[in-house]
């Protein structure tokens, strides 16, 4: 059974997809309906390697805090460990909710998928 934040997030996805023309956000709502068994995992040493600074990232997944990130990034994932945040938030970066990314950058420009 799917969460009612999940659905609710992949509704408000959808709808930033369409109203923006912005297939990121619809691509997302997707990964969002998926059962947790089929979600993907990441380090944050393996996001520093697919990463440079100030790159405003995305990730469908769950974010784990092993390894180490030299360079700032604005991360958005379905979940992250406290110590990714603590990492990312120690190198000068940022973890934004969906609805603030959306915000940020509507139309999905400048916004890299990871996954």
């Amino acid at each position: 059974m799917t969460n009612q934040v999940v659905i609710r997030m992949a509704k408000d996805l959808k709808k930033a997809s369409t109203k923006n023309d912005a297939p990121i956000w619809a691509r997302m709502a997707e990964y969002a309906l998926k059962p947790s068994i089929a979600r993907r995992h990441i380090n944050l040493n393996r996001i520093g390697q697919l990463t440079k600074d100030k790159d405003t990232v995305v990730f469908p997944g769950k974010v784990l805090g092993t390894g180490d990130i030299d360079h700032k990034i604005t991360l958005c994932s379905f979940s992250i460990s406290n110590a990714a945040a603590t990492k990312i938030l120690e190198k000068g970066g940022k973890v934004v909710s969906f609805s603030d990314l959306i915000e940020k950058n509507p139309t999905g420009k400048g916004v890299v998928l990871l996954g």
